[in-house]
């Protein structure tokens, strides 16, 4: 068993998917219209393309608010990527203006940071040493 798919909601899909290939480096991998205004949206790592799939999923769902309002306050990521040198990724996304809700942090073996992804979530990167 393997992990397929996973998703992040997202306010603006066209926004996430600027932030998340432009900013942060993934590429699109799947661009499906549903209904009128929605997509089946998923972008992957350029590195393994074939890899697992993130879905920036639209947020209308009445319990998508709530939950998010909830991770933001308390400053929990909705998600965690893994980097080779969270102290060089942080640089690298702070340079394009990237707002980091905790610089780099050294926790024993793993390091990590969060940023806002400027879609409705926090987003963790982390690097192990």
């Amino acid at each position: 068993m393997n992990i397929h798919l996973t998703s992040v909601f997202v306010d603006d899909q066209a926004k996430a998917l600027r932030f998340y290939t432009d900013v942060l480096g993934f590429v699109k991998k799947h661009d499906v219209p549903l209904g009128e205004t929605d997509r089946w949206l998923t972008v992957v790592s350029p590195e393994e393309p074939d890899g697992t799939e993130l879905l920036l999923e639209p947020s209308h769902h009445p319990a998508v608010k709530p939950y998010r309002d909830a991770l933001m306050a308390d400053g929990i990521p909705l998600a965690a990527f893994a980097v080779e040198d969270v102290h060089a990724e942080y640089e690298r996304l702070r340079g394009l203006g990237v707002r980091f809700t905790q610089e780099p942090l050294e926790m024993g073996p793993v390091t990590t940071a969060v940023f806002d992804d400027t879609c409705g979530n926090l987003i963790q990167i982390a690097s192990q040493a």
